[in-house]
């Protein structure tokens, strides 16, 4: 059942985290001081959702050199176990991406965000706060839209640009989170 983002107040501060790299050590919230623009894309290799999408994604990060991205999967692998360490890696295989792409094993990322289902994107300005959440663009499996992520670069071209991001956003939709029991958001 697709569920959609819980739409995260604007100007709340990016959560702290330190993860591990599917391609080896940490990434941390730390590494991205300074830049003028963070996304934080919330995401899985099972959900055809994120299937739709995940080339593109890996085309609009080229696009945008300066942006800094993170990638973060959440998912408990004892409910979607293509999720795991294993399939990760070949979804990185098959759509090239370069940026790093986070383990969230406890959740507790995904928690302090709020993230609601993958995909799930939030962009940040300079200062940390947020200034984004919602969707990519209007394209969803099987409603016939291209995929041309123009929410998201129209998002990210005006947060870079030092101007703020009309509202109103919409939501991503996308597979609910598989939260491990007991992790559920409140």
């Amino acid at each position: 059942m697709a569920v959609s983002s819980f739409m995260v107040p604007l100007g709340t501060p990016a959560s702290d985290f330190s993860l591990p790299a599917l391609g080896g050590g940490t990434v941390s919230l730390a590494d991205h001081a300074g830049a003028p623009a963070l996304l934080v894309a919330f995401v899985s290799n099972h959900c055809p959702f994120v299937k739709h999408l995940e080339k593109a994604l890996g085309a609009f990060a080229e696009e945008f050199p300066q942006l800094a991205v993170v990638a973060v999967c959440s998912n408990d692998t004892s409910v979607a176990p293509d999720d795991g360490p294993q399939g990760l890696r070949e979804q990185v295989a098959r759509t090239g991406w370069t940026f790093p792409y986070l383990i969230d094993a406890d959740q507790s990322v995904a928690r302090a965000y709020r993230a609601a289902c993958t995909p799930d994107f939030f962009l940040y300005g300079p200062d940390g706060a947020l200034v984004y959440r919602g969707s990519f663009d209007d394209s969803t499996p099987g409603n016939g839209r291209p995929v041309t992520g123009e929410r998201l670069r129209a998002a990210v071209t005006d947060t870079l640009a030092g101007r703020p991001v009309p509202e109103p956003h919409h939501p991503s939709m996308g597979c609910s989170v598989k939260w491990t029991p007991g992790n559920e958001p409140s």
